[in-house]
């Protein structure tokens, strides 16, 4: 697979996957779609149901070839999706506010993922594997601490619970690092001006025990504690950016532009 492109008759009829504007940010390898994928737990679903477009936001993990999102087999939602609606789903992450000499100049840096298709709803084997990926990638290390950290999931919470798939057949990644490219007015007029970058982290705060249930005092389960110390598995929260990217950073581009034109 190159670039997010899917072979297939009605592949010509799906949207496209080239990001037409400021093209140098597109991402084209599928090392790059992992990342972002891997360092992430909140995608944006969109779709369109009964003539009106919806957006929202849904816990998802990385699975096998795609993504797997979970919810209730009431929510009309996933009831759509099932059923075959098309779906974009986006995954963005925002590393940077990038300060120029102007308004008009500043902007982030980001990478966004963006997959396209038709899910597919699981069962048996594959959606209890499902499951147990969606803990582990929330919630890493518990669903197999020792001792316990998770019940087992009931048949009955099972049977309330809609899995669905979207394989990354066609995808694209954008990504934007660096600084402004301020022009050569601003520079000369407003060179004294500060510019640069103010990155942007997503942490983990002091662990709160529920004061109904748990003692005040109680010792935090180890996978917690590595989570907040850096020891053993680590959170997908605290994922960052790869490392410094090539394409530029410069102009107006928004985080979540689309890559149709």
């Amino acid at each position: 697979m190159t670039a997010g492109v899917s072979a297939g008759a009605d592949a010509a009829a799906a949207p496209t996957t080239q990001v037409r504007r400021m093209p140098e940010k597109q991402q084209p390898g599928r090392a790059d779609l992992d990342a972002v994928l891997a360092g992430g737990m909140l995608a944006h679903v969109g779709f369109a149901l009964e003539g009106w477009p919806y957006v929202i936001p849904v816990a998802y993990a990385p699975w096998r070839e795609g993504i797997v999102i979970h919810g209730s087999t009431g929510s009309r939602m996933f009831r759509a999706l099932a059923g075959g609606a098309p779906a974009c789903v986006t995954v963005t992450h925002l590393d940077a506010l990038v300060l120029a000499r102007s308004a008009f100049e500043s902007s982030m840096s980001y990478r966004c993922a963006m997959l396209f298709g038709a899910c597919r709803e699981l069962a048996g084997a594959d959606k209890s594997d499902a499951l147990d990926a969606l803990t582990d990638h929330l919630l890493p290390g518990r669903r197999l601490a020792e001792p316990i950290g998770l019940r087992p999931r009931s048949r009955k919470e099972d049977a309330a619970t809609m899995v669905l798939y979207l394989a990354a057949e066609r995808w694209s990644v954008k990504a934007g690092s660096g600084f402004a490219e301020d022009p050569a007015a601003d520079l000369d007029a407003c060179g004294h001006l500060w510019a640069g970058r103010v990155p942007l982290r997503t942490v983990l705060g002091p662990a709160e025990p529920d004061p109904t249930t748990v003692a005040a005092d109680a010792p935090l389960p180890d996978h917690v504690a590595a989570w907040l110390d850096g020891r053993g598995i680590g959170h997908p929260a605290l994922a960052g950016p790869a490392g410094p990217r090539s394409s530029s950073v410069a102009g107006r581009q928004s985080p979540n532009e689309e890559a149709t034109p």
